[in-house]
This record gives C-alpha cells, sequence and structure tokens, in this order.
C-alpha cells in the first residue's frame, strides 16, 4: 500500500511524520513524505522517501513578517488570521499543487490536523481515505482550553468548550481562502466552516501525545487516539564533541535554554538576557542556537554555545530546561524527567506551559513578552531546587519512556487503512 504523508511547519511539526513515516515503512508500507522543500535533508537522513513542496519555511519564519508574528501574531487570534494569511500567500498555490501532484499513485493520505481541509480535499478529489495527526490536541473539548487560546486557566467546561469551537474557526479562516481556490481547481464543491468542522471531526486523529499528560478527553470521538509521543531516536550513536563533554564534566549540569525557531526580531538581546539570567541564578548554561538564529555576541565562561544535539541525549544530563514550550520539545523535555520553565511566543505554546505547570512539572510560564531576567532566574531556582517538581518530573519522564507512541500509532494506521499487502 502507497502512503503519502503531508506535514509543513517547523520541526516540530515534520518530526512526528518523520517516526510515523519510518514506522510505516517497517510495517510494509510504501511511504512518500511530502513537506516544504528545505526539509529534503532532514527527511531523507532518516530513510524516508521525500516529495519536496515548493515554498522554504525557515525563509518565512525568517522574514520581518514571520519575526513580528513570532512576537505578536499569537497573542491575539483575530490579528493572527490576518498575518498567517500574509505568511502562506506567496507559497500556498504552489505547495498545494506540488502535494496533489505527490499523491497520485497513493492509496491513502495521512495529514496533519491543522491542514485537514485541504488533505480532504485531496483525499476527496483521488478518492483515497485519510487520517489525520497532531501533535497537540485540535478538537473542542470540556477538559481544557483550546491551545491557541489567549485564556489558559481553566474557567469550567462552557468556556473549554467554547475557547475549541472559536479556535477551529480562526484556523479555518486562516486557510478558508486558499482552500476554496484549491477547491475550485480540483472541481470541488466550496467548503464551508461546518463542513471543515465535521471533516476533522469525522476523520481518524492519531494524538501524537502521551496520554499520562492529556487522557482521552470523555467528549471527544472514539476516532482520536491518543498514542504517546512520536520520538526520533535515530541518533543513538551520536557523540558530544570533546569540548562539550568537558564542559558538562566541569562541574554541576547546566541549565539547558534554547527555543528552536523563536528567537523573535531580537536575538542578540534576548541572548543577553539569557546569560543575565543564569549569572544571576548562580547556574552554568548550555544555550542551543537553533535555526532561529539566537545570536550572540560575547560569551560568559559558564555558558556553552551549541548549535544542535539530539534532545534524548543532551536533556537527561541537564538541571533544568528552559524552552519556548513547542509540542516536540515539551514532549522531549517531559521524556527526559527534567523540569521545564516554558516562555511561550506563539500559537500552542501557552498551552503546554500550562499543562507543565498544573501537573507540577515546573513554575510559572514566562510568557515572552514579559519576559525579564530576574523573572527568568527566579524560575530557573525553582526547577533546579524544587524537591516536588523534581520528583513529579521524574516520575512522569519513567512513565513517558514506558509508552510506545511508534508502535500504537502504527497499529491505527492498520485499523484504518489495513495491513500492507508488502511484508517487512
Amino acid at each position: 500500500m502507497r502512503v503519502t504523508v503531508f506535514a509543513a511547519g517547523s520541526r516540530g511539526d515534520i518530526q512526528p511524520c518523520v517516526v510515523l513515516s519510518r514506522g510505516l515503512q517497517q510495517a510494509g508500507y510504501e511511504v512518500c513524505l511530502a513537506a516544504p522543500q528545505d526539509f529534503a535533508g532532514f527527511v531523507q537522513e532518516h530513510g524516508v522517501s521525500f516529495y519536496p513542496l515548493r515554498g522554504d519555511v525557515q525563509q518565512i519564519m525568517a522574514s520581518d513578517t514571520g519575526k513580528e508574528f513570532m512576537e505578536t501574531g499569537g497573542a491575539n487570534p483575530l490579528k493572527s488570521i490576518r498575518a498567517i494569511r500574509a505568511l502562506i500567500a506567496p507559497v500556498i498555490r504552489e505547495m498545494l499543487e506540488d502535494l496533489y501532484a505527490a499523491c497520485q499513485d497513493a492509496d491513502a493520505m495521512i495529514c496533519l490536523g491543522v491542514f485537514s481541509a485541504f488533505g480532504n480535499s485531496i483525499a476527496e478529489a483521488l478518492g483515497i481515505p485519510i487520517l489525520n495527526i497532531e501533535p497537540t490536541p485540535l478538537l473542542p473539548t470540556r477538559a481544557f482550553p483550546a491551545p491557541s487560546w489567549p485564556i489558559q486557566r481553566n474557567l469550567g467546561g462552557a468556556h473549554n468548550s467554547l475557547s475549541g469551537i472559536a479556535m477551529l474557526r480562526v484556523l479555518w479562516l486562516w486557510y478558508s481562502p486558499f482552500v476554496n481556490d484549491f477547491r475550485k481547481r480540483l472541481g470541488l464543491p466550496k467548503y464551508t466552516a461546518a463542513g471543515f468542522y465535521r471533516g476533522l471531526k469525522s476523520t481518524p486523529m492519531i494524538g501524537a501525545y502521551s496520554p499520562g499528560i492529556i487522557p482521552h478527553p470523555a467528549d471527544w470521538p472514539e476516532s482520536v487516539h491518543i498514542t504517546g509521543s512520536l520520538f526520533l531516536d535515530s541518533m543513538a550513536g551520536w557523540q558530544p564533541s570533546p569540548e562539550l563533554q568537558a564542559f558538562l564534566e566541569a562541574g554541576d549540569p547546566p541549565v539547558y535554554v534554547g527555543f528552536g525557531s523563536m528567537a523573535g526580531r531580537s536575538p542578540e538581546q534576548l541572548a543577553g538576557l539569557i546569560f543575565e539570567a543564569l549569572a544571576r541564578s548562580g547556574r552554568r548554561g548550555l544555550l542551543l542556537t537553533g535555526w532561529g538564529g539566537l545570536r550572540t555576541g560575547s560569551v560568559p565562561e559558564d555558558v556553552f554555545l551549541l548549535e544542535a544535539a539530539p534532545h534524548h541525549w543532551l536533556f537527561p544530563r541537564m538541571s533544568a530546561l528552559v524552552h519556548h514550550g513547542g509540542a516536540g520539545t515539551t514532549a522531549e523535555a517531559l521524556r527526559s524527567g527534567v523540569p521545564s520553565v516554558i516562555v511561550p511566543f506563539i500559537l500552542d505554546q501557552p498551552f503546554w506551559g500550562a499543562r507543565i505547570k498544573a501537573l507540577g512539572l515546573g513554575p510559572d510560564p514566562i510568557p515572552q513578552k514579559k519576559l525579564t531576567a530576574e523573572r527568568l532566574a527566579q524560575a530557573i531556582r525553582i526547577a533546579v531546587t524544587d524537591p516536588g517538581i523534581r520528583q513529579r518530573a521524574g516520575a512522569y519522564g519513567a512513565a513517558v519512556r514506558a509508552e510506545d507512541g511508534i508502535g500504537s500509532a502504527v497499529k491505527i494506521v492498520q485499523r484504518y487503512f489495513g495491513e500492507s499487502e508488502q511484508q517487512p
């Protein structure tokens, strides 16, 4: 059976789809991962067949519009509509043309849930089954506020449910002009917001996050399957440089700081704030610069700069983890058993920050707009020294490590698509 998997966004969006693709290949499926062309190297180095889609996501997020959105666009859902449309307008038409071509020989399709309107349109046009995957909850529920909703306090079931409905409306408005232009070119009838919601709710969904962190809400359909996170462990033999190894051995475990693609418009200023916070907290630090371009000038002696390293190797060797709260990074932090200090910038990041706090696995999240050196220093002190937080983080880490997310996800695909005739 030939399966096309569609993913776009940041590495945190692409990575679980790479893991699922590898798992399906090992189960005998013929898999092609269609993603923006700037992820070609990342996908192919993990042995997954790749179909490049025109449009460079990293370049888009590095633009002035992208940097502005990272700082302000996620705070107000209504303002995010205009920002997202402006970001994707230059590339979306060509990207969808390429995606449609990537699905021509497919017997089935797997799509990131946030792009389900596009995926369902292709599946409808080609007459093939489709399944969604999402590393962050997407459907409304009374159990918790919707990711990306500005108010992440649990104000009750009615508020939580309404926030989910509102955010699905916002999600629809992000893409609706492009969806219906695409459907017109495919010869399909116009989509409505109600049709989008019905399609999302009726399509089977793999929730690629830990059921220990987010149990299946009672008001979700049984077609939503929470499998556990899909971890990429192909770099199991990765070795640190002699310089990194020497730094780790030279003192107490350092504090990790990394914000992925979220450096914003003032990366030098952010780096300086981090250095000051580490100094105030009295802790050594390891700064992962990431592809967001977290640039630095002079670096203190007790801070080590690192461009990249596998989280599964690095995180367990840290005393605390300061990060933006992206779904993938949060999952790796949970698995490591090390407390998190979350500095959310946009979209679902405040949701993960609130979740970590509610479970007692870290201090209060610090929104990027309210970040100061003293606030960050105090949060680091709490994460490093609070025995309750450290004990709970360790226990959750052990539970997450015991999950088999990829095994569960492959079984879900087999249930809906059937087992591949080709044996591994």
